[in-house]
């Protein structure tokens, strides 16, 4: 159930503003029939979070059609016009840079880029959010990104991790693990995706995948002759960004 101000919300006039079949109207039909009560403080609130969570999505399959390379820490790359690698094979933002045009680059400039599936995950959400603050919001809000998997987050992201949720979301960061990895080939223990709301996910190094095939990928980086397959956990991973 949706309330706005404490107030069940108009769903018929809500759902004129979304196409039949779209992740805004699934968004909007999840959220209107769970038992959970989903509280907003206004009705540009909860537009706001919608309308994110289609650009997650968006941002997503955007990455999926560059040549942003799947990498190990250790031989990451990022464009140096914008960005400093660390030690670790993480992505600083170089001083100077405007934090999203930076995040853009990655984008436009995504042969000059690689590394693993988590910092793939935080460069969509960053870049959802530069698509739908105009860039001088999201140059003063975020004025130093590091990005290297869920490490070292800004809080105004507020990301976090939960169990068992009452309800899964398109836009939601699910995570496949694969418990009997090849111990030869361990960035292969699990893969973090974007539900897309259609049955799909994205994740870097696999691309855009059903549950199915997404294991399956997985399933054939397994020590040899484990039995074990690769499964979809009950957790989901969320941009909470709050309404600016």
């Amino acid at each position: 159930m949706i309330k706005i101000s404490g107030s069940a919300a108009d769903i018929d006039s809500l759902n004129l503003e979304y196409v039949p079949g779209s992740p805004g109207r699934k968004i909007i039909d999840i959220l209107s029939s769970s038992s959970n009560v989903y509280n907003f403080t206004s009705l540009d609130q909860l537009k706001f979070t919608i309308n994110l969570r289609i650009k997650i999505i968006n941002a997503s399959k955007d990455l999926s059609r560059t040549s942003f390379s799947f990498r190990i820490f250790r031989k990451s790359k990022c464009n140096t016009d914008y960005w400093i690698r660390t030690d670790e094979g993480g992505f600083k933002l170089k001083p100077g840079a405007k934090p999203a045009s930076a995040i853009r680059d990655i984008y436009r400039s995504s042969s000059k880029y690689g590394t693993e599936c988590a910092t793939a995950m935080v460069i969509v959400f960053y870049k959802a959010l530069a698509d739908i603050l105009n860039d001088n919001t999201f140059n003063i809000t975020f004025p130093y990104i590091y990005l290297m998997d869920w490490q070292n987050l800004d809080r105004k992201l507020n990301i976090a991790t939960y169990r068992s949720v009452p309800d899964y979301l398109p836009g939601d960061c699910r995570y496949f693990k694969n418990p009997d990895v090849n111990p030869e080939t361990p960035e292969w223990q699990g893969e973090n995706a974007i539900d897309l709301g259609n049955g799909t996910y994205y994740g870097h190094g696999i691309g855009i995948r059903n549950t199915d095939g997404i294991i399956n990928a997985l399933n054939r980086h397994r020590a040899p002759g484990s039995q074990t397959s690769a499964y979809l956990i009950d957790s989901v991973t969320r941009l909470d960004f709050m309404y600016p």
